[in-house]
Parts: C-alpha cells; sequence; structure tokens
C-alpha cells in the first residue's frame, strides 16, 4: 500500500473517491474536481504545440447551443435488423470552435438510440468503415496490442445484454477496418437502459474516447403501464469528459513513455452532453424522464440541480426500481446510468441548471407555458423487486482489485486477484445457480466493476483495515455493515466499490454457458490488466 502522503500520488488520488463524496454531498465533489482540473497532465508526444495549444473550455461562453438529440435507427420491422456503420466524422463541439475529428457509430457524434421490446430479438451488422491508421496514441505494450495487429480494431459490446458468448463483444473478438460482424440479441430481460461501446482489446479506451458509443433502450409492458413521459418528453443524457485544442481537436494525454504511454486515470476539464460543452435545452412547465448514462473513461460526475430541487430516480442500471427515489445529488460513475425524473412545472419562465460539483453543465429554459395538457405524474410503485436471499447462494468468491506501484508510487499495473487477463480462467459459474461475489479493494480509487450476461443486486459494504490485510493477511473489520443507498436496491451491472471496503453482490447466473468477462470499468484500469474471463458451465 502506498503512501497516502506521497506527493506523486497525490494527482490520481482525487480522482475516484466519489463513494464518499456522495456522502458528503456536491460541495465535496466540487472541491475534487476543481483540484483535478488544477493538476496537469504530463507532456506527451501528441501534446499541444505552440501553435495549437490546449483549448481552455470554461473560457468558452456558456449555453450557446442546443443540446441535440439522437435518432433512432428504423431497420426492418420484426425480427428487427439493423446495419450501424462506424466511420470518421468532424463535428463541432461548440460555436466557436472549429470541427472536432471524431469517430462514431452513425453519420453524427451521437451513436443512434437503439429501442428494442423485451423479448423481441434485435440482429445488427455491426460495420468498421474507419481508418486503418489510428488518431490517438496507441499503447503496443498493453495486453493485445502487438504491433503485428491492425492498429484499428473494433468490436461492440452491447453493455447490460443478457446475450450468448458469440456476440457479447468479447475483447479479442475484434474485426478490422473494412470488415463487419453481425450480432442477434435476444433481449429476454426486462426493459432497462442500456448502451453499447467498443471492447476491443487494448485499444477500447482509446475508440471510446474518440466517441464509438451510444445509448440501447428495451422496454416492456411494465413500463409501459407506468405512463411515463415519452417521446419529446423523454431525453437521453449522455455525459463525458474530453480535452480539446484550440483547433478544437481531441487530446489524450500519455505518460511521456513512448514505450508505455499508458496512464492510470484520464480526466478532462470539457463536460460534453450528447456531444456539445455546456448546451442548453428548452423545456416545457411539466415532467421530464431523463436516461442519464456517464460514458466516461474514468470521470465520476455528482450530479445536482442548482435551485436545490430534488430529482426522482425511477432506475438504475438494469431497469426500474420497486419505487422512486428522490435525492437532491446523484453519484455517477463510468458505465453507470440514472433513470431521473425532473418536474418543470412550478418553473414556467425560469432558467436552471444542471450541475456536477460546481460546474454548470446544461442549461433548462422552461417555456411559460404547455404546448398541451400534461398527462404524466410521478408513479408511487414502479416495479416488483424481489431480493435474492442470500441463503440461496451456493458458493462465495473473494476477488481481490490490486495496485502494483514502481518505486515512485506510480501505478505499473491493476489487477484482479493478482492476476493477469492472460492467466488461466478461475471463475467457472455453473448455469442457473446464485452465487456471492465480494470485491476487496485494496487500492486507493473506487472502482466500478462490471460483470457481463449478468445482473445482480448489491448486498452490502464494509470497511476493512487495509494494513492488517497487507502485513498479516487477516481481513479485519473497522465499521458496521452498510446497506445499499436506496436507489442502489434496483438491479444492477456495474457497482461502486470504494478504496478500503468490502463490497458484496448476489448474482443468479442466467442465460447462457461460454465465456464471458469482468472488469473495472475505468477504461484505463481495464486495458492494463484490471480485467479478467470467467466462464459459465452448463
Amino acid at each position: 500500500m502506498s503512501d497516502p502522503t506521497h506527493p506523486l500520488s497525490s494527482r490520481r488520488r482525487f480522482l475516484q473517491q466519489t463513494a464518499a463524496l456522495s456522502l458528503l454531498g456536491p460541495s465535496a465533489l466540487a472541491q475534487m474536481e476543481h483540484m483535478q482540473s488544477a493538476m496537469p497532465a504530463r507532456m506527451a508526444p501528441n501534446a499541444p504545440d505552440a501553435k495549437h495549444p490546449m483549448l481552455h473550455v470554461l473560457e468558452l461562453p456558456p449555453f450557446v447551443d442546443p443540446l441535440p438529440v439522437p435518432s433512432v435507427p428504423m431497420g426492418t420491422p420484426s425480427p428487427r435488423k439493423l446495419r450501424i456503420t462506424m466511420r470518421e466524422i468532424q463535428s463541432k463541439i461548440h460555436r466557436d470552435v472549429p470541427p472536432t475529428r471524431m469517430w462514431s457509430y452513425g453519420p453524427t457524434p451521437l451513436g443512434p438510440v437503439i429501442e428494442a421490446r423485451s423479448d423481441h430479438p434485435v440482429e445488427i451488422t455491426w460495420v468498421n468503415h474507419l481508418p486503418s491508421k489510428h488518431f490517438l496514441p496507441v499503447d503496443f505494450s498493453l495486453h493485445g496490442s502487438g504491433r503485428d495487429l491492425p492498429e484499428v480494431r473494433t468490436v461492440a459490446h452491447v453493455h447490460g445484454a443478457k446475450v450468448p458468448t458469440q456476440y457479447d463483444g468479447y475483447p479479442t473478438d475484434w474485426f478490422p477496418s473494412g470488415q463487419s460482424k453481425t450480432c442477434r440479441y435476444p433481449l429476454q430481460q426486462e426493459s432497462a437502459t442500456l448502451w453499447y461501446h467498443d471492447h476491443a482489446m487494448g485499444l477500447n479506451r482509446l475508440n471510446t474516447y474518440a466517441g464509438l458509443t451510444g445509448l440501447f433502450l428495451i422496454r416492456d409492458q411494465v413500463e409501459d403501464a407506468l405512463n411515463l413521459p415519452s417521446g419529446p418528453f423523454e431525453i437521453p443524457l449522455i455525459l463525458c469528459d474530453r480535452n480539446f485544442t484550440t483547433d478544437g481537436q481531441l487530446f489524450y494525454a500519455t505518460s511521456g513513455d513512448p514505450d508505455h504511454p499508458w496512464i492510470p486515470e484520464f480526466t478532462a476539464d470539457g463536460i460534453l452532453i450528447n456531444s456539445k460543452l455546456r448546451p442548453f435545452f428548452n423545456v416545457e412547465p411539466r415532467l421530464y424522464r431523463f436516461r442519464v448514462l456517464n460514458t466516461s473513461n474514468s470521470r465520476f460526475f455528482g450530479l445536482a440541480l442548482d435551485n436545490h430541487q430534488p430529482m426522482i430516480q425511477i432506475g438504475s442500471d438494469q431497469g426500474l426500481l420497486a419505487t422512486p427515489v428522490e435525492q437532491k445529488f446523484f453519484a455517477l460513475a463510468p458505465a453507470e446510468r440514472a433513470d431521473l425524473l425532473i418536474d418543470f412545472s412550478h418553473l414556467a419562465g425560469q432558467t436552471i441548471h444542471l450541475r456536477t460539483g460546481a460546474f454548470d453543465i446544461l442549461q433548462f429554459r422552461v417555456a411559460n407555458q404547455t404546448s398541451s395538457a400534461p398527462l404524466h405524474s410521478i408513479p408511487k410503485t414502479l416495479r416488483t423487486l424481489h431480493r435474492t436471499p442470500e441463503s440461496s447462494a451456493t458458493l462465495t468468491r473473494t476477488i481481490t482489485l490490486n495496485e502494483h506501484q514502481d518505486r515512485l508510487q506510480n501505478p505499473m499495473v491493476m489487477l484482479i486477484n493478482n492476476k493477469h487477463w492472460h492467466e488461466p480462467t478461475t471463475e467457472f459459474p455453473k448455469l442457473n445457480t446464485t452465487e456471492i461475489w465480494e470485491f476487496i479493494n485494496q487500492t486507493e480509487d473506487t472502482h466500478p466493476m462490471h460483470i457481463h450476461l449478468v445482473r445482480f443486486q448489491i448486498l452490502d459494504r464494509r470497511t476493512f483495515d487495509q494494513f492488517e490485510l497487507m502485513t498479516n493477511k487477516k481481513l479485519r473489520f473497522r465499521g458496521p455493515v452498510e446497506a445499499p443507498a436506496p436507489n442502489e436496491m434496483g438491479w444492477k451491472d456495474t457497482i461502486q466499490c470504494p478504496a478500503g471496503q468490502v463490497t458484496r453482490v448476489i448474482i443468479r447466473f442466467e442465460g447462457y454457458p461460454g465465456k464471458y468477462l469482468y472488469h473495472c470499468h475505468i477504461l484505463e484500469h481495464e486495458a492494463n490488466d484490471m480485467m479478467r474471463p470467467f466462464e459459465v458451465i452448463a
């Protein structure tokens, strides 16, 4: 364990302590974000030069661009078939910034929103029309990323989908530019806010940063019966952070080592919502539904409204909660989703802002009146959710989250159970059985852990003595068991595992046999080497 007072470890220490910040509130997150932005990244071979220095996005006039709303692809009737093409595009992130080179799953920077029905399969042909050379700094030393491989490789993963292994987007199932892959998604699961992104081994942190993300909504009859806001009153909010040079181009920092440019985390001062820097959105004085998704590589968001009005969370990663949860502050880790309701009915003619920490990132301009009579209200109950009893678990697995550092306490590698990706598989859950996985976080970061194929419920968290575990190999708890927060009581596929805590989840391995994976969704951690395979045995 590194010395927490060591100055060389201070930069990354501010990046991921969101679990504690979610208890302290927005002011703590604001302080952290200010310190994050103030800490300069190390200069790298792709660093800005005198001609095109870094763009200071906070100096740009805010709220001059309207919020874009992503399109919905039509495809064929049921059985539905879609063709989605990855391509390089040019798009403006702000009125006063030149167009930015990006990669996208469509003709605009927002990947199309795929809408589907539960138990109605969707077939998607993913087409790679990207250039053969990457425009971001590739680290050829990472696992699965040698110089003998195509420099641009992709494979789409529908995050949260219960899908056969051959269609899951396994990291080594990549295909190069000029090729395609057809995947069939059975969608035998409840309504949920899923998303899709690149998962190519060794490259997905760069491919995702370049723009390869999109939203995937599953609907069902339970959701239909709630009469929630829909159509123009149901809006995706896709959040990410990016750095740019003054000519509008994406900048991804590196370590400065040309042989190993990987960095342990990446955060930027430019917050994009639906591909725009601090946009505005015209709303009516009525109830709206927002599907919020964090697609950042490393950044956590702490979301609140500047008028201190509570937001109503009705769903998390894997669908609806049992009952609405009213909160003024929501912490969202990379890959997590929040299905939120915001009531503007009492704000006619006013302007309010969505913020993260101290930064206003989206402006709501409320009209004086509605275009039609509001027909929506906040339901008292949402979906019947049964908690999985611990007694149904046939096995408890202990999963350690580890970090190894060099003599200057800079991270060299992030590991699960102190094993690398390429080492033999050690987890073989049986199909249709239930297990408890306890994540013991021995690092200084909060890790958002994602498990493919399955949904799960969080059981509890508990603080332990890290020094005791490190020196005497004994797990000694330092506090009482902490129940999950009310908005964590639904089904999840990505869970925040805070530093120095044991986070326990209960999982039923339903669906399909075959090989899958679990990993930290801080993409830099996943790349080196916080990702492990598991295999479901029939």
